[in-house]
C-alpha cells in the first residue's frame, strides 16, 4: 500500500456486495442498528479480509447489520458526489490526506471525540487510551477546530530501508554527517548508497522535507506554505538544506541510471542488491518481497539529525471517518471501538503486514524497526500534510530539477518561490 497521494491515483473498481450474510434485511438481523461501510478495499486484499471477519464478528456479536461495499481506491471520487446527493455513506475509510480534503477540510467530517471516549470492548481501556495522540495532534484542523475527524488503524512511515545481513551495514548512521560519510565508503566499493525512482518525486521529496525538519525544526513545510508572501523560502536553513541535496546528488551516491528511470525499477535494483538503501514508506516490504536478494534481512532507520537534532518520525495514518450526513452514525460509531480490539486489529499486522497505531500489537518482524521509530520519536505529517495543487505545480517541478542534479540549490529555491506565488495568487 503506497502512500495516500498514491493510493489515491490508483482508480480501481470493487464490487459492491453485501458483507457476512446481511442480504436478507431481516428484523432479526437489524434488531442491534445497521450501517453502510464503504471500502477503500477491494475484496480480494488483506485488508479486507481482515475486516471483514471483524463484520462478520460483529454482526453476530451485536445484532447490527453491516452493508458494505468494497469500493477500491475509486472511493475517493465517490465520497463528494454522495454527500451532495445527501446518500453518504454511514462509515467510510482512507488515507488522512483524502479525508482531510474531501470530508474535514470542507466541515463534512463527524468529531469521532465520541469513539475516542469510548470503550474498547472487552478491554476495560477507552480507544484513546489505544491509540497515542501524537498521531492526532498533527492533524490539520477542520472549520470548528476539530482533529477527531479520524480514527486510524494503519500507520505508515517513510523511513530508510536497508538489508540486515549486509556486512557493509551493520551500523546505521546516527547522524547525516555519518551517512554522508558511509555513503563515501561504499561509493569507494563500486556500490551505490541509495536508489530512487526519478519519476516517484512525492518519494523523492521525503528527504528534503525530513531534512528541512533536521535543520530548521518542527512544521518548517508548513509554514513555508502558508506564507503566501514566499519570504519563508528565504530563511537561511532551507538554503542550507537544499545546499545538502545538491551535495549529494552531485557526490554520485544514488544509483546510476535513475534520473531516467520509472518506478519501480530502482526499487526493484534495490531490493536485488545494487544499492544500499531506499528511503520510502512501510509498504515498501511487501512490494518488494518477490525481488529481495537471497538472505535479505529488512531493517529501518530514520533519516538522520543534523545540527538541530531533531527526531521526528513522519507518520501517514489510514482509517475510519463518519460523514455528518451519515443517517446511522451510531452504530458506525461502535464498529470503530469494536475493531481496535486487540484481537481484531492485531491481523492488520499478521495478515496485512502494516503497522498498527497500537503499541501492543507487534509489527510484522520486517516492519519492526520502523514501529520502534514511531513508538519512541514525535510525530508529524509527511509534508507537514501539504498537499494537492501545490505540491504538483508549485514544489514538485523545481524539486525534480535539483534532485535530478538539473539545477542548484539556489536555482531551486527561486523556481520553488516563483511557482508558490503563483499558486498564492491562483488560489488567494
Amino acid at each position: 500500500m503506497r502512500a495516500p497521494k498514491v493510493l489515491a491515483a490508483g482508480v480501481v473498481a470493487g464490487l459492491a456486495l453485501t458483507a457476512c450474510g446481511g442480504g436478507t434485511g431481516s428484523k432479526e438481523e437489524a434488531k442491534g442498528g445497521q450501517f453502510t461501510y464503504w471500502s477503500m478495499w477491494k475484496e480480494n486484499e488483506p485488508q479486507a479480509k481482515v475486516i471483514k471477519a471483524a463484520i462478520d464478528k460483529f454482526q453476530k456479536e451485536t445484532g447490527t447489520k453491516v452493508t458494505v461495499e468494497w469500493q477500491g481506491r475509486d472511493i475517493r471520487t465517490k465520497i463528494g458526489p454522495a454527500i451532495a446527493a445527501n446518500k453518504a455513506p454511514d462509515l467510510v475509510e482512507n488515507g488522512f490526506d483524502v479525508i482531510s480534503s474531501l470530508l474535514a477540510a470542507t466541515g463534512q467530517a463527524r468529531d469521532l471525540t465520541p469513539v475516542y471516549d469510548s470503550e474498547v470492548p472487552g478491554e476495560g481501556k477507552k480507544v484513546a487510551d489505544v491509540i497515542p495522540a501524537k498521531y492526532l495532534d498533527a492533524m490539520p484542523k477542520d472549520p470548528e477546530g476539530v482533529t477527531r475527524w479520524i480514527v486510524p488503524y494503519v500507520l505508515n512511515s517513510a523511513t530508510y530501508f536497508y538489508n540486515k545481513a549486509d556486512a557493509d551495514l551493520a551500523t546505521t548512521p546516527a547522524t547525516w554527517d555519518e551517512f554522508v560519510k558511509l555513503c563515501q565508503t561504499l561509493k569507494a566499493k563500486d556500490k551505490a548508497c541509495v536508489a530512487s525512482d526519478g519519476d516517484n518525486t512525492w518519494t523523492n521529496f521525503l528527504l528534503m522535507d525530513y531534512l528541512l525538519v533536521r535543520d530548521n525544526g518542527a512544521g518548517t513545510m508548513g509554514k513555508i506554505f502558508n506564507d503566501k508572501t514566499g519570504a519563508a523560502w528565504g530563511q537561511p536553513g532551507v538554503l542550507e538544506t537544499a545546499k545538502r541535496i545538491e551535495a549529494f546528488v552531485k557526490a554520485g551516491y544514488i544509483l546510476k541510471g535513475y534520473d531516467a528511470s520509472k518506478y519501480p525499477a530502482q526499487q526493484t535494483n534495490w531490493a536485488t542488491g545494487k544499492a544500499a538503501f531506499h528511503l520510502d514508506g512501510t509498504w515498501v516490504p511487501s512490494e518488494a518481497q518477490k525481488n529481495l536478494a537471497s538472505g535479505f534481512k529488512m531493517g529501518e532507520f530514520a533519516v538522520p539529525a543534523t545540527k538541530g537534532g531533531n527526531t521526528e518520525v513522519n507518520t501517514i495514518p489510514l482509517g475510519f471517518a463518519i460523514p455528518k450526513r451519515a443517517k446511522n452514525p451510531e452504530p458506525a460509531q461502535k464498529f470503530i471501538a469494536y475493531f481496535l480490539k486487540k484481537d481484531n486489529i492485531s491481523g492488520i499486522s499478521t495478515e496485512a503486514k502494516n503497522i498498527t497505531p497500537r503499541a501492543d500489537v507487534p509489527a510484522p518482524d520486517e516492519l519492526l524497526d520502523a514501529q520502534k521509530l514511531l513508538n519512541d520519536n514525535p510525530s508529524r505529517l509527511p509534508i507537514d500534510g501539504v498537499s494537492g495543487d501545490y505540491l504538483d505545480k508549485a514544489l514538485f517541478p523545481a524539486f525534480s530539477e535539483l534532485w535530478l542534479g538539473k539545477a542548484t540549490a539556489e536555482q531551486f529555491i527561486a523556481k520553488a518561490k516563483e511557482g508558490h506565488l503563483a499558486y498564492w495568487k491562483a488560489n488567494g
